[in-house]
């Protein structure tokens, strides 16, 4: 048997031919990488399937494509599109609340299958989230590669002068710095494009660990960028920025990118206009996608593209300048080489630039560069030898940089000479896939899942048909009276004894089990104890082994309590009665949730493989990375195959977002935290509208979980 692999890329408008490339911030660079590197892994003799997984998109404003749940890419390789969220496109950042029901459906996908994939390979945080979730619960090896970082993408915003409210109402990109240290902390491994990119960027991320990455350079089709240019395809170029240049036999100062911020191209236009000599000596054109009516463009898009036309107006360039509406993908190459036989310059001013794979392209069709002095530019210039890198954000340094890389054919010939052999020797695509699988080979094969062995249909299963899982320490605080018979009367039902009643509780067995017993409601099939991180069936006094070592991993009381120990003015420990071997618990001197991110930043600080959790806005529990209520809810599916449209979630009403989020049923009280409207629109979730008791069996009723259906 072969490798079997699984990419995900879940954002963007992702397909296996014609890609949309420059269409949006979302379907650019990283796009094509993971579409070339899954044809490319397809086609090795050790490979035996390689799947794809992205969104399925429903939308009239794009290509029917992108509805289709199944696409083949090559011999091997198919892209796998499966639904999540609303049915319409949308951006990166606002694909946050329903990652989880991805996690799930792949979960669920892949249980069903023959065999387990060898690896997982996440691709940019959203899709390192899912793969963090779905890699712990199946004990799959977990790939990570971030492509742009959350941090580095703040820090230059910040310098740019951009706010930080503004900044996180953009990008979301706290919640994305989570899941890229979320994703950090599964992985196994983590795949950098430089060595820059792992000594300086993800060195800034807390879960980090530097032994566990490694150097990949992507790769470049040399069936597809060569210097060997064609007379047909110089005069088709020619048509095509006709309309824009009077005098389309100068050296072209050349981009290509999307038009986003951080591509920096207004900048370019400036240094441009600025410089009598590079408008004496060159024109200047810019490939920035592909776009019909400008009100159909984002709104980054079009202020980025607004700025390069006051530019062009303020400096009077009409002539000069040339920015197509229009190309298609295939006539890239054909550009780069234009660019080349008019003895022109490949220009990346972007601020932040994790690789450059369109240096590569350039320096293969014979084009040098001039390049910011950021991130994979500096592996790229160190091999190729053939440009200059510079500091963009200083105007003048950009400006006089292009003045001498032009000044000089003899210095350009060397240049263009050096980048082709160099692409040739360091930057095949056959030579980067064939390190990549070496290189997982050598890290994964010989990883042992640390996950229980997963039973699709158990001889035996303690939970019931269906499982109702109830908050001890909060749904069931409240019923007394009237309230608490009708719950025991329905629990007592003839029909609602095919379910099993589940209880949820931060407190230990022993406290829980005192509790419940004045409740006189019938006994629960499984208990989830101390914060998620102990689980008891029924009257047993064992643990359930299989979970204490799934979450055990990193994880060390003792040195969590030391990380906050220097919190002592918000925390104080509880009593011995409250704390776990997996659960350190605090109570707070003031509540509120301002203490969390404090909290989540010493544990980085100190390498803990932990997280917080706050109850009822005193009570501070940190418990393992690995373990939740909401894993231990997943566990129990997977332990005792049971789907989990079988298992209903009550939430409390101090929050639970997380606790009901995914293919879970769930019941709102009427007495919820605000942070759960957001799922109003979410089909799985009922909000009650009767309080206490009677809201809890509206719910019941509503799902029917009472009944033998």
């Amino acid at each position: 048997m072969g490798l079997k692999l699984l990419h995900l890329n879940l954002h963007g408008l992702v397909r296996s031919k014609d890609l949309e490339l420059g269409r949006d911030a979302d379907t650019g660079g990283q796009t094509l990488y993971v579409i070339e590197l899954v044809k490319g892994l397809a086609a090795r003799p050790e490979v035996e399937k390689v799947e794809l997984v992205t969104r399925l998109i429903q939308d009239r404003r794009v290509s029917s494509d992108y509805a289709q749940p199944r696409e083949d890419i090559a011999p091997g390789a198919s892209l796998i599109r499966l639904p999540f969220g609303p049915k319409r496109y949308l951006r990166k950042e606002l694909l946050w609340p329903y990652l989880d029901d991805l996690a799930d459906q792949l979960v669920n996908q892949l249980r069903d299958e023959t065999s387990l994939p060898d690896w997982i390979h996440a691709h940019y945080a959203d899709a390192g989230y899912v793969g963090a979730l779905v890699s712990r619960r199946l004990g799959v090896p977990l790939v990570f590669t971030g492509h742009s970082l959350g941090r580095e993408k703040q820090r230059r915003l910040i310098a740019a002068g951009v706010d930080h409210e503004q900044i996180e109402q953009t990008y979301s990109i706290g919640r994305r710095i989570d899941a890229e240290e979320f994703a950090l902390a599964h992985s196994n491994l983590v795949i950098t494009s430089t060595r820059q990119e792992a000594d300086q960027q993800y060195a800034r991320y807390g879960r980090f660990i530097p032994d566990r990455a490694a150097v990949v350079p992507p790769g470049v089709d040399s069936t597809r960028f060569h210097s060997l240019s064609t007379d047909s395809e110089i005069k088709q170029v020619d048509d095509l920025l006709s309309s824009f240049l009077r005098n389309s036999t100068l050296p072209p100062l050349l981009a290509i990118s999307r038009a986003v911020r951080r591509k920096n191209i207004p900048a370019l236009v400036e240094a441009y206009g600025r410089s009598p000599v590079l408008r004496q000596r060159h024109n200047l054109v810019l490939i920035l996608g592909c776009r019909e009516d400008p009100r159909q463009l984002d709104k980054q898009q079009r202020d980025v593209f607004q700025q390069v036309f006051d530019l062009v107006d303020r400096y009077d360039l009409y002539g000069q300048v040339a920015y197509p509406k229009q190309h298609r993908r295939d006539q890239i190459p054909a550009i780069y080489r234009w660019a080349a036989s008019r003895r022109g310059l490949f220009v990346n001013p972007a601020l932040t630039e994790p690789f450059g794979l369109t240096l590569l392209e350039a320096a293969a069709c014979g084009l040098p560069m001039v390049s910011t002095d950021d991130g994979g530019p500096r592996d790229i210039l160190n091999r190729c030898q053939n440009g200059l890198l510079v500091d963009v954000t200083d105007l003048e340094a950009l400006q006089d940089s292009l003045e001498q890389a032009s000044s000089d054919s003899n210095q350009w010939r060397r240049w263009r000479d050096n980048g082709i052999e160099a692409i040739n020797r360091h930057f095949s695509w056959d030579a980067h896939v064939c390190n990549y699988l070496a290189l997982m080979q050598q890290q994964l094969i010989s990883i042992k899942s640390r996950t229980f062995s997963i039973a699709k249909q158990p001889s035996t299963n303690k939970l019931g048909k269906r499982l109702i899982l109830l908050d001890l320490d909060s749904s069931l605080e409240i019923p007394q009276g009237d309230t608490l018979i009708s719950l025991r009367d329905a629990l007592n039902k003839k029909d609602a004894q095919l379910n099993g009643l589940g209880l949820l509780t931060g407190r230990s067995i022993k406290a829980a089990r005192q509790r419940y017993s004045e409740l006189l409601l019938p006994e629960p099939r499984v208990w989830i104890a101390r914060a998620g991180t102990e689980i008891y069936y029924g009257s047993e006094e064992k643990q359930d082994h299989f979970w204490q070592s799934s979450i055990a991993t990193d994880w060390c009381r003792s040195s969590v309590e030391k990380a906050l120990a220097d919190l002592k003015d918000h925390l104080i420990l509880q009593d011995q009665s409250q704390q776990g071997k997996y659960k350190v618990s605090y109570l707070l001197k003031e509540p509120g949730e301002d203490i969390l991110p404090l909290v989540r930043k010493r544990l980085r600080q100190h390498g803990q493989a932990a997280r917080p959790h706050l109850r009822c806005h005193w009570y501070l529990d940190v418990i393992p990375l690995r373990a939740s209520r909401t894993e231990a809810i997943r566990y129990l599916s997977l332990r005792w195959g049971m789907p989990l449209d079988q298992l209903l979630v009550v939430a409390s009403q101090q929050g639970d977002a997380e606790l009901v989020r995914g293919l879970t049923p769930a019941v709102i009280p009427v007495e919820h935290d605000p942070c759960l409207e957001s799922l109003r629109t979410h089909h799985r979730a009922f909000f009650a509208t009767r309080s206490q008791t009677s809201g809890l069996l509206d719910g019941f009723n509503h799902y029917r979980f009472l009944s033998n259906r």
